[in-house]
């Protein structure tokens, strides 16, 4: 065993142990990752110093485990150390710092910390551009980032090129069918969804679901949003029967691929809900709520109006 070889305090050590806990991020089994993530880092700070870039690479992942788990305030010092270290070791304009800049924008746009988030995610965008070239699909990633931010604050007109740049650089990269070309395009049509431009938006769901259904096939949990997106657009639209049939097919997704316990059951639960109150038909839409209220712990609330759920950008 490794461990015994080398030592509990060894860098191989902790890089084994790093594999395994990026294994269980991968799976979402946060608590399992979290510990050995703080392992590493414990180990890497002691055998290599606290400066040491690899230190950088165990305070990002650490950082980027909090923030999937809702807690920015716990990722936020842990990306600034990390920023910090990477650009003490490599230099400002280093493509590893413009990792560190936008993932720490990631936490302060969480935080609703927006100047400081869009400071950061232009920096990283430059040194992107200059260190990989305008096309490359990090820049890609974050011009989608940006765009996302913008599209968080209602600044449409700004996140728009943004978005389009985005998915024109994907498409080039990866062709036109391809889980990121999916991606933009699902954040394209959130956009147009969000200002009511329901003809132009209906296209690209749809072309972003057949993207994902040939890609991961019919019954994979991305397509989830997707489609609980484009059932409130055509809900929007007073074709309620389309809809039924796809929060009916959300629903059913959601508790066979997530299982019948997860949030995002409820959410599926009270969004079909809200279409059948909107129908008048309470005595359903009342059902579905007590399910969702069972799941999620919550108390009776006012119906919603048909929601439009935008995907995550």
């Amino acid at each position: 065993m490794l461990e015994t070889a080398l030592g509990p305090a060894h860098p191989d050590v902790a890089a084994v142990l790093n594999n395994l806990a990026t294994l269980y991020d991968e799976q979402r089994q946060y608590a399992k990752a979290a510990p050995l993530h703080q392992q590493v880092l414990a180990i890497f700070e002691t055998a290599l110093g606290p400066a040491h870039p690899d230190v950088a690479m165990s305070l990002s992942n650490l950082a980027t485990l909090y923030d999937a788990q809702g807690q920015p305030t716990k990722a936020e010092p842990l990306h600034r150390r990390a920023l910090a270290i990477r650009e003490q070791a490599f230099g400002p304009d280093d493509p590893t710092v413009a990792t560190s800049l936008s993932n720490l924008a990631g936490t302060y746009h969480t935080l609703g910390q927006y100047p400081r988030a869009e400071a950061l995610y232009q920096r990283a965008w430059t040194i992107r551009e200059y260190a990989f070239g305008p096309g490359h699909p990090t820049v890609a990633i974050t011009l989608n980032n940006l765009a996302g931010l913008y599209y968080s604050q209602g600044q449409y007109v700004k996140a728009e090129p943004l978005y389009q740049r985005a998915l024109t650089i994907r498409e080039h990269v990866f062709g036109p069918i391809h889980p990121s070309v999916a991606t933009s395009l699902q954040n394209l049509a959130a956009l147009a969804h969000a200002q009511g431009h329901y003809t132009k938006a209906a296209p690209l769901y749809q072309r972003a679901l057949v993207i994902r259904e040939h890609t991961v096939g019919p019954e994979h949990p991305s397509l989830v949003t997707i489609l609980q997106n484009l059932a409130a657009l055509v809900a929007a639209q007073g074709q309620y029967a389309e809809a039924e049939s796809l929060y009916q097919r959300v629903l059913a997704l959601s508790e066979k691929t997530l299982g019948p316990a997860h949030p995002q059951v409820a959410v599926s639960l009270r969004d079909y809900a809200a279409l059948l109150r909107h129908l008048q038909r309470t005595a359903e839409a009342d059902t579905l709520e007590a399910r969702a209220r069972t799941l999620s712990g919550q108390r009776p609330r006012e119906p919603d109006t048909v929601p439009c759920t935008a995907c995550q950008p």
